[in-house]
């Protein structure tokens, strides 16, 4: 039985997928998309994935906009943001409505998100 957690992250930037595979691929099975409607594909074809990273601002679907959408069909997983940018009202409002469950700041402390992802 595979039990290591599958996780996905939505970034943009292929340099910000790259290594956030190289980083946890090791520990996680880790789905990655550069965007947010490739984001909902992966999440509809993969079952198992309990945990979502997705970056804020992206154009077409932002971050939040992927997680609000992504937990209309999937409410049980756990979200989180990855941003560069310092928290915002939106993000504030995520948080307090618990539409995420946290924010990392980037570049991303690999401990912090490993910690996320085990609890």
């Amino acid at each position: 039985m595979d039990t290591e957690p599958k996780i996905l992250y939505v970034d943009d930037e292929p340099i910000n997928l790259q290594l956030f595979e190289i980083v946890f691929s090791k520990k996680y099975k880790v789905y990655t998309a550069s965007d947010g409607f490739e984001g909902l594909d992966v999440l509809d074809q993969e079952n198992g994935i309990s945990v979502i990273f997705t970056d804020m601002k992206m154009p077409v679907m932002s971050g939040i906009e992927f997680v609000e959408k992504a937990r209309e069909k999937f409410p049980n997983k756990k979200y989180y943001l990855l941003t560069g940018f310092e928290i915002t009202p939106e993000i504030n409002s995520a948080l307090e409505n618990g539409l995420i469950l946290k924010y990392f700041r980037k570049p991303f402390n690999a401990k912090e998100i490993e910690n996320a992802i085990e609890s």
